[in-house]
C-alpha cells in the first residue's frame, strides 16, 4: 500500500461513526467496534499477528530477527471527540501499519508492535487513557466503575464490546519487553505550517491540571438590589476568569483555558447566585504548571474574599508532563534530516497516550503539519505528500534505530 492508500484508509475509518452526518466514535461504542475490526484486518493484511485485547485495544506484532525480542510500539488512538476530524489519532495508527508493512521483510534487532488504543479522548467516560494505562500497568481498577451519561460503567461496556475485564491485569507489559513507544500524530497547532515544515519532533507532552470551580453568592432581584450590596456570583467568576487568562499570558510555557461556564438560576432578571466554570492548565514543565495552579488558586480566593462570595475548587484531573526520551528525539531528528527536512523541535500542548506509556518505557513523537492548525473539528486536514514523508520517516527511523542507545 502507498500513501494514497493511507489517505483512503483514513477516509474509510471516518465512515465508522455513531452519527450519520458527523464523525463521532466514542470508546466501546458500536462505531468503535467496527473501526477496531477494520484496523485488525489491515494489521493482519500487513503481516502482523493481531488481536483485540481486554481493554478494547487492537494490538499487532511482527517479530524481529528472532522471535521474542523486545518491541518498539508504534501507534495512536482510534476514538474521537464529537463531530471530529478524521486524522487525529487515526493517522498515527494507519501510518504505523503502513511503515511496518514496508519493513516486514527486514530483520530488525527488535520486534515492532502497532497499538490502536480506544480511549485517548476521554469523551464517553470520566476516565481516559484506559487502554494505554492497561499496557503500562498503571490502570486504576476504580476506572472500571466510571459511568457514561446513560449510567453504563466501563466494566459493563467492555463486556458488551466483547472484552473480559478480568483480563486487564494480564495486559501490563514488563519494562524489559518494551524498548519504546513512538507515535505519529497531527500537530493540532499552527507552528509547522507557519514555518513551512511538514514534520516536527516532539520534545515533551504537556502535563495538565483540570478542575471545576463553583462560586456561591446571593441571588436577588435585578431591579431592587443596589450595586454596592450585591454578591453577584457571575461577576466574581468573570473576574476570576480574566485573572486566569492574565496569569497564562504572563507565564512563559503555560496555557490556561476556561472551556465552560454556567450561571444560576439563569434568568434575565435575577442576579446570579451561583456560577460554575471549568479550568484547564497545561505546561510541558510540571514546575511551571504547578506554580501556575497555585497562583491562580490564590487569586481566585482573593477575588472571592473581596466580593464576599464562597469559592470551591475541585481538582478532577492531574497528569504529569512526559518528556520525550533524548535518544528517540535524536533518532527521529536524524530520520527527518535524512528525508531532506530541517529538524524542528516543539512541545505538544495536547495530551496523548504517551502520557501513560511513559510509565513503561521511553516515549517519542513525530508531528505532522495540519492545515490551519485545526483539530477536533471536521475541517481537520493533512496533505498527502506530508503523510508520505511521515511514513517514510517512521520506516527509516525503525531501520536505523539502535536498541542499545535506548537501554543506555
Amino acid at each position: 500500500m502507498h500513501t494514497t492508500g493511507v489517505m483512503r484508509r483514513l477516509d474509510e475509518l471516518a465512515r465508522f461513526s455513531s452519527e450519520p452526518d458527523a464523525l463521532t466514535r466514542l470508546f466501546l461504542s458500536p462505531a468503535h467496534k467496527a473501526a477496531a475490526q477494520q484496523v485488525l484486518a489491515w494489521m493482519r493484511e500487513s503481516g502482523l499477528t493481531a488481536a483485540l485485547d481486554a481493554a478494547g485495544n487492537v494490538v499487532g506484532r511482527i517479530e524481529g530477527a528472532r522471535p521474542g525480542l523486545p518491541a518498539v510500539i508504534l501507534g495512536s488512538h482510534i476514538d474521537t471527540v464529537r463531530d471530529a476530524g478524521k486524522y487525529d489519532g487515526a493517522f498515527g495508527v494507519v501510518a504505523a501499519i503502513e511503515a511496518v508493512s514496508r519493513l516486514r521483510a527486514a530483520a530488525l534487532p527488535f520486534a515492532v508492535e502497532v497499538a490502536a488504543f480506544g480511549d485517548e479522548e476521554g469523551v464517553r467516560f470520566p476516565a481516559t487513557l484506559i487502554g494505554s494505562r492497561a499496557l503500562a500497568g498503571t490502570l486504576d481498577p476504580a476506572a472500571l466503575d466510571a459511568r457514561d451519561a446513560e449510567g453504563i460503567s466501563v466494566r459493563e461496556a467492555l463486556r458488551r464490546f466483547g472484552c473480559d475485564p478480568a483480563g486487564l491485569p494480564v495486559l501490563a507489559r514488563r519494562q524489559g519487553d518494551v524498548l519504546a513507544y513512538v507515535e505519529a500524530h497531527i500537530e493540532q497547532g499552527p507552528v509547522l505550517e507557519a514555518e513551512g515544515l511538514p514534520l516536527g519532533v516532539v520534545t515533551a507532552i504537556a502535563g495538565a491540571t483540570r478542575c471545576t470551580v463553583e462560586v456561591d453568592g446571593m441571588a436577588g432581584h435585578a431591579g431592587t438590589v443596589p450595586m454596592p450590596l450585591r454578591r453577584d456570583a457571575l461577576c466574581a467568576a468573570a473576574g476570576m476568569i480574566l485573572a486566569v487568562e492574565r496569569a497564562a499570558r504572563e507565564t512563559e510555557g503555560m496555557v490556561a483555558t476556561v472551556g465552560r461556564i454556567e450561571a444560576l438560576p439563569g434568568a434575565v432578571n435575577v442576579i446570579p447566585g451561583t456560577a460554575r466554570f471549568t479550568l484547564d492548565i497545561r505546561s510541558a514543565d510540571d514546575a511551571v504548571r504547578q506554580a501556575g495552579v497555585d497562583a491562580i488558586t490564590a487569586t481566585c480566593r482573593r477575588i472571592a474574599a473581596e466580593r464576599h462570595v464562597e469559592l470551591r475548587m475541585c481538582h478532577t484531573y492531574a497528569e504529569a508532563a512526559a518528556p520525550c526520551a533524548g535518544p528517540l528525539v535524536a533518532a527521529l531528528e536524524a530520520a527527518v534530516a535524512r528525508a531532506g527536512i530541517r529538524p524542528r523541535q516543539l512541545p505538544s500542548g495536547a495530551g496523548h497516550d504517551g502520557l501513560a506509556m511513559a510509565a513503561l518505557c521511553p516515549v517519542g513523537m513525530l508531528f505532522v503539519r495540519c492545515r490551519g492548525g485545526i483539530s477536533h473539528h471536521p475541517a481537520e486536514a493533512i496533505g498527502e505528500a506530508d503523510a508520505e514523508i511521515a511514513v517514510r520517516v517512521l520506516a527509516d527511523f525503525l531501520q536505523n534505530l539502535d536498541p542499545g542507545a535506548l537501554a543506555a
